[in-house]
């Protein structure tokens, strides 16, 4: 399986890896040289000007070799043929949009059957333009005050409550110990707890249970993430808006609200908050085995590439269906340290319970953030005591090196 990694030969140029499904080498290649085409000129081969634009802008086909799959690939591919494609683009071709360097990586190669994005292989230049997460996995724990451990994230939800009642739902989380108060997904703009009432008042309920917290001498705070609901000119407005109200995280939905929004969130020098973004909607992009992306590519690499502090997304186990080797590929493509830019936190999700974190705990160790939702809200006035167990379930000791995933 390819990974993200810096690499320093010819720094204005990028790699990405695909796999093909095709009959035959000869088709492969072909299939290989249609995306090096469509993806950056789209003009028949025959009318490529001479020079800079067919020497520099085209991309180039490096390689095509037969793939070896695992038994579950195999069994995805249904038997045919698969393909290793490794192609290289030049940054010319990009320009210093987002929404460009994605358009080149995939693109018009999305509409083809066959073709899926394994691996993103990104130079320096290319971090120089998009820089990634602004705190990472190390900084989002600074924010926290905690040095070790997993990270607990609790989920205010339903959908329906009112902001006084989500906002006691911020209170109680964050007072019996939850590094992380995150809205759920589907609390947007509702008339039932409309986002700047609703993120005002819960603000000020996590900074009082922090404020209680420090009283006691607990050295951690929570971090109250608030999910960006609202039109998709009103972005940025409405991130500084949930700053100044006492927000110190957002939550924002790459599949909804854009891949270069995000990015721009996390790299404007004036809102500094850290991002955790949610799959909602990106499910198709990885579900077919025969196109999109891997799960590590989209939930990892692209997250990072794109200013994600945070990814979330669905633990096998749960209600999605995600098997244990996908969650792993996140887990590390979101960790590993020749990923581009920093490292961020895997955050796997969905349907998990109190009683599977000891398990949990040992196949991600201390670089995650748990999220807790349902299975809180089942505990009713026990809450605060659920709370705690899992933090002491994340607290518990663990074999020496667990700075990465189990598979």
């Amino acid at each position: 399986m390819a990974s993200s990694a810096l690499i320093a030969a010819d720094e204005g140029r990028f790699e990405v890896s695909y796999r093909l499904f095709a009959p035959s080498q000869a088709e492969a290649e072909r299939l290989a040289a249609t995306i090096a085409l469509e993806n950056t000129l789209e003009v028949p081969l025959d009318v490529v000007p001479e020079g800079y634009i067919k020497d520099t802008v085209l991309g180039r086909v490096l390689s095509v070799t037969q793939e070896h799959l695992t038994q579950e690939h195999l069994q995805s591919a249904q038997g045919e043929p698969t393909w290793l494609a490794r192609l290289s683009f030049h940054l010319d071709a990009v320009g210093h949009e987002l929404t460009q360097m994605l358009n080149v990586i995939f693109g018009n190669a999305s509409l083809f059957k066959g073709v899926k994005v394994i691996g993103t292989h990104l130079t320096s230049a290319v971090a120089e333009r998009f820089p990634g997460a602004r705190f990472g996995a190390e900084g989002v724990r600074a924010l926290i005050g905690r040095e070790r451990g997993g990270l607990l994230c609790a989920v205010v939800k339903p959908q329906g409550l009112s902001s006084e009642a989500l906002a006691e739902l911020c209170y109680r989380c964050a007072r019996a110990g939850a590094d992380l108060i995150k809205e759920d997904h589907g609390i947007s703009n509702q008339p039932n707890a409309p986002f700047k009432e609703r993120v005002k008042l819960c603000a000020q309920a996590v900074a009082r249970a922090n404020e209680e917290r420090a009283a006691e001498g607990d050295p951690t705070r929570a971090l109250y993430i608030a999910n960006l609901g609202g039109h998709a000119e009103q972005a940025h407005e409405l991130a500084h808006y949930a700053k100044e109200q006492g927000a110190t995280a957002l939550l924002v939905i790459p599949g909804l609200w854009g891949f270069d929004t995000m990015q721009r969130l996390a790299r404007d020098p004036s809102l500094k908050l850290p991002i955790m973004a949610h799959p909602s909607f990106l499910g198709p992009y990885v579900l077919s085995p025969n196109t999109g992306y891997t799960h590590g590519v989209l939930f990892g690499e692209l997250m990072r590439l794109a200013g994600a502090d945070i990814s979330v997304f669905p633990n096998d186990g749960g209600r999605f269906g995600f098997s244990a080797e996908e969650c792993a590929e996140i887990a590390n493509a979101c960790l590993s340290p020749q990923g581009h830019g920093l490292p961020i936190l895997p955050s796997p999700g969905g349907g998990m319970s109190l009683a599977r974190m000891p398990e949990l705990r040992r196949r991600y160790g201390d670089h995650s953030v748990y999220l807790l939702g349902g299975s809180l809200l089942r505990l009713g006035d026990k809450l605060s005591e659920g709370i705690k167990a899992t933090r002491e379930a994340l607290d518990a000791s663990l074999p020496n090196d667990h700075s990465h995933t189990r598979g």
